[in-house]
């Protein structure tokens, strides 16, 4: 029963070329955007950069750069229970991590909890683009069109959630805290549905841009090397929390010697301030960018099973 049930959550393999993606057109990879490109957007001089970082096969461990064209990649369980997660991974807004932050949720999340994954290929800032809300449209497009075709994956469309790791927790606080921020202009009747997650899972993210806690590095990726007060405010999650916030699960480290785990306190603050729901668990160890991997005989390794019983509980509200 289990390898029936690996070969399923793993089924976009069946179609992968060679450097392990969907193919483009498969059923498991989904373009953003009906041009490929996004709207007002142009092809960056260099092609998509797909690089694999692990020498074991068995753990892949890849990332992707120069994304002109925007796209999910689906992992379909066995049984879905109706609930949808947009995955956006972590890079730091220097690159998009894959597998670590995205196929590897897979056995946790698909295989074990009955929950559709689709996992971002969003663009960067930088990379000769000068757009900082790429990635908050990439994330919004994304949202709205896994739920106007919620029906295909048996997904209910009050189920769909984010789950970001690291600067992807940036953008997914970005995505809960700035739905309907008008970042592109609608293109077809998939921009008339909402952005608003249901709910949001933020996992070691970056929150703070204008303090101690900050990622200096996906702070100056994407805000450049000298931003003023009111830009560092304006990007700083904190600060952009509304009671329209969908309900939050955090998880951090203690330990975490790259994001702080003041910035996961922060945003907490935040949203308990703003009376948004919220649950946060914070671990001794685990540094950053544990994911499901970096956890074996540490305590983080309970944070998938804590966040699929806290899904379970939330029952959903789209924003009109």
């Amino acid at each position: 029963m289990a390898l029936t049930l690996f070969l399923c959550f793993c089924a976009p393999l069946a179609t992968a070329t060679a450097d392990g993606e969907p193919a483009p057109g498969s059923a498991d990879r989904i373009s953003l955007w009906p041009a490929g490109l996004a709207p007002g957007d142009k092809a960056l001089d260099q092609p998509l950069q797909l690089v694999e970082r692990s020498a074991d096969p068995a753990l892949p461990d890849r990332y992707v750069t120069h994304v002109s064209e925007p796209y999910l990649v689906v992992y379909r369980p066995a049984r879905p229970n109706g609930v949808g997660l947009l995955i956006t991974p972590g890079g730091g807004y220097k690159r998009v991590v894959l597998d670590k932050e995205g196929s590897a949720m897979a056995p946790a999340f698909v295989e074990q909890g009955g929950v559709t994954l689709f996992v971002l290929r969003y663009r960067l800032p930088g990379e000769g683009r000068a757009d900082r809300e790429a990635a908050l449209a990439d994330a919004q497009r994304a949202l709205r069109l896994i739920r106007s075709r919620a029906a295909q994956w048996q997904l209910d469309p009050h189920r769909i959630g984010v789950m970001g790791f690291s600067a992807g927790g940036h953008l997914a606080a970005r995505l809960g805290t700035g739905f309907d921020k008008a970042v592109y202009p609608a293109t077809d009747a998939i921009d008339k549905v909402s952005a608003r997650p249901d709910f949001e899972l933020l996992i070691y993210p970056v929150i703070d841009m204008a303090g101690p806690d900050t990622h200096g590095g996906s702070r100056d990726r994407l805000l450049g090397p000298h931003p003023d007060a009111q830009l560092l405010r304006q990007y700083s999650m904190q600060y952009q929390v509304r009671p329209d916030t969908p309900p939050t699960f955090l998880v951090h480290a203690q330990d975490d010697p790259a994001v702080p785990v003041g910035n996961a306190l922060q945003f907490y603050r935040a949203l308990l301030t703003a009376g948004v729901p919220a649950e946060m668990h914070l671990f001794p160890h685990g540094g950053h960018g544990f994911g499901v991997r970096g956890t074996h005989g540490l305590t983080t390794a309970a944070w998938p099973r804590l966040a699929l019983d806290w899904i379970a509980t939330q029952p959903g509200k789209a924003s009109p």
